[in-house]
């Protein structure tokens, strides 16, 4: 199978199975698998977490708007009203028959036994009550009346007093009813499935060998062959690369085998559509796939409840082998422990193991040079981005064919500082390969640009004199004297890389660094040719990472299985020209409270209007009557103070915006958040409130 050759056959560390039940958070008791495994998942609306979800009844919703006392006295009125009408309706339709059979001679009132005429008087007795049930109990809510009230009571009262031994002996007997492992058996492998009865399986075992399954049932060559690695390793079959099973400390609701992660519930008010409300909220990779854009100040709970949550989902499914997950955020934000991740990036860092290529993502030398120069230019220089994407090419293309590499940072600022030494080092090294020819109109114009005041080349080398830092010694070297560095065209392996941005110690570099991992990642999701694994991208502070061509990247990711979580404090961070244009590339939008309000006019009229009803009442004088009408209005308003008055109630439908941003600034609960959602399939899910607390 396509995963053999990633998985490594020889020690291995065992990790405990997760200890969540399919409906708690992680804690004891052991991991329930069958029970997990088989639970219902039923089909519902993006953004519902699936794992036990039970769909509301319109019906049963509307009439638990009722209040408890109203519903009671209307279910009273109608009873006492519907005695009163079963006493009149059964004598009345006793003598229509006995008055009928009299004048017709027939029937068995016409002379009656006393059999016949009790059949007769129960058939009266049916029909009357049935007309009365069916009429009153309507009126009245008496089913919801008995839904709320009787039906629970009548419940707890057979419980506690007639326990059974048959409803002690139905949740073993149904758990006996579930196998997990039912598949293997059916398709050939019951050796595997007998092995895997034996020891215990997570979540992310589960989910990983069934993906293992389902390959090697493509082609049934490959069965025993799977058959094999399971009986050999058991649960600890197909592993991550990393032979890790789990993931430590993991705090979050996952169900892996739709993908979701949940990170709130929905509320049960108006605003939400029905199919929401008091439903666990969760994000998969189907809507995650559109991308995701979040708003709100700082201490909101951005990082904890909703970066944090994410992050952590991807790791597990990347162990699992559904996905590879990018991290990117301050060396101090909390985004998960070192353990979670393969790979942890940390420019700034002496102990860092493992360090960045400058060019990871191109395909070739004017591709990573052109990358490398809008990440290096500050948004307000970037109407001089085209001639310094030009100027980084007319250098790297050339190292590249003289030496076999990419040039250095060091290397790389030398020669766009135009030194001598660096440009005939250059020019030596290209005339011994043969691509001297090739090359040499693009070094004569470098050189002609050294020293004018519009050289961009200078500019480029001022910024990166940021990065040819002592901190810095290592992370980027391209030579193989350093760090060894992480190229992002790997997205097509169940990674998890975490890159640390010294925001404190370097922040204008950090914020070069944090373009560049972004638009590196742009770039290469769309560039896979295997997209079968979803890559996911996580940025804790999304404000310096944007630029327009990352924006129109988010938009093709779409199709490339894979997308992006961005973290904003403020859309003013933000360049202007930008903040349209990302609105309308992401399919996901986050409102988080105390959001400016000139932030929420723009997801205000992302969001648009909806029709909802509108009753307007209108008070005017009462002029109608004749004398003594009249007459009796004068002494109540001589008496009262108050001139009588009609009332006229209009309802009519009225065009609302769905949350307006002052609702937003302001109206907003603490640990609540407003998400739309927009499912790759196009699925859209209006803007729901969510609490995102525990």
């Amino acid at each position: 199978m396509a995963q053999d050759g990633a998985h490594h056959h020889g020690d291995h560390t065992t990790t405990s199975p997760p200890t969540h039940l399919p409906h708690q958070r992680p804690g004891p008791p052991a991991f329930d698998l069958p029970a997990w495994a088989c639970a219902p998942r039923p089909a519902a609306e993006p953004g519902v977490f699936r794992l036990g979800y039970r769909r509301i009844d319109p019906d049963k919703s509307e009439a638990a708007r009722v209040a408890a006392w109203p519903l009671l006295l209307r279910a009273g009125l109608n009873a006492v009203v519907g005695w009163f009408a079963y006493l009149y309706g059964t004598q009345v339709l006793t003598y229509v028959l006995v008055w009928f059979g009299g004048q017709a001679g027939i029937g068995p009132l016409a002379s009656p036994s006393e059999a016949e005429a009790m059949f007769t008087l129960l058939v009266v007795n049916v029909v009357v009550i049935g007309i009365v049930v069916k009429v009153f109990g309507r009126m009245g809510r008496w089913t919801e009346v008995w839904r709320r009230y009787a039906a629970p009571l009548l419940s707890r009262t057979v419980t506690q007093e007639q326990p059974t031994r048959q409803q002690e002996e139905a949740p073993v007997a149904e758990a006996g009813r579930r196998d997990p492992w039912d598949g293997l058996r059916r398709g050939g492998a019951a050796a595997a499935a007998a092995r895997l009865d034996g020891e215990p399986v997570g979540d992310v075992d589960y989910v990983r060998i069934q993906r293992a399954w389902e390959s090697a049932q493509a082609d049934h060559v490959f069965v025993p062959a799977f058959v094999e690695q399971v009986a050999a390793r058991g649960a600890a079959a197909f592993a991550h690369p990393s032979e890790v099973r789990e993931l430590p400390g993991r705090a979050e609701q996952h169900d892996l085998l739709t993908a979701q992660v949940r990170i709130g519930t929905a509320q049960d008010v108006p605003k939400n559509p029905l199919g929401h409300r008091s439903a666990g909220f969760a994000l998969d990779q189907t809507v995650l796939g559109t991308s995701l854009l979040a708003v709100g100040p700082a201490g909101t709970g951005k990082t904890a409840r909703l970066a944090r949550p994410v992050a952590e989902a991807l790791c597990l499914q990347a162990l699992s082998g559904t996905a590879c997950a990018v991290v990117v955020g301050a060396s101090d934000a909390d985004l998960g422990p070192d353990g979670w991740y393969d790979v942890v990036i940390a420019p700034g860092d002496s102990s860092s193991v493992y360090g960045l290529d400058l060019y990871g993502a191109a395909l070739d030398p004017d591709e990573g040079a052109a990358r490398l120069a809008d990440a290096l230019l500050p948004d307000e220089l970037t109407a001089r981005a085209e001639n310094s994407r030009t100027a980084l090419q007319q250098v790297v293309g050339p190292f590249h064919a003289a030496h076999g590499r990419y040039p250095g940072v060091r290397e790389l600022r030398a020669l766009l500082a135009g030194e001598p030494d660096a440009l005939g080092a250059l020019v030596k090294a290209l005339g011994a390969a043969g691509r001297l020819s090739v090359y040499e109109r693009d070094l004569e114009h470098r050189e002609r640009q050294r020293g004018r005041a519009d050289d961009p080349g200078a500019l480029l080398a001022d910024r990166l004199a940021l990065l040819d830092r002592p901190a810095f010694e290592g992370a980027f070297a391209t030579d193989g004297t350093g760090r060894p560095p992480f190229a992002m065209r790997v997205l097509d392996h169940p990674l998890r890389v975490r890159v640390k941005l010294p925001e404190r110690s370097h922040p204008e570099a950090a914020r070069m660094l944090s373009r560049l991992v972004v638009g590196q990642f742009v770039q290469a999701a769309g560039a896979r040719e295997d997209r079968s694994l979803f890559a996911g991208l996580v940025v804790d502070d999304a404000s310096a990472a944007l630029d327009a061509l990352a924006v129109r990247g988010l938009q093709r990711l779409r199709g490339a299985n894979a997308g992006a979580v961005l973290l904003l404090r403020t859309l003013v961070d933000l360049p202007e020209a930008l903040r349209a244009p990302l609105f309308g590339a992401v399919g996901c939008r986050m409102a988080f409270p105390g959001i400016a309000p000139w932030d929420g006019r723009l997801f205000s009229e992302a969001w648009g209007t909806h029709l909802v009803q509108e009753t307007a009442v209108t008070h005017t004088p009462d002029t109608s009557g004749g004398v003594v009408r009249r007459a009796g209005r004068l002494g109540r308003k001589a008496l009262s103070g108050t001139t009588a008055q009609t009332e006229s109630v209009t309802t009519r439908d009225v065009e609302r915006l769905r949350w307006s941003p002052s609702d937003l600034a302001h109206a907003l609960p603490a640990g609540h958040a407003v998400v739309s959602l927009t499912a790759v399939s196009g699925e859209q899910v209006p803007p729901l409130l969510v609490d995102l607390r525990g």
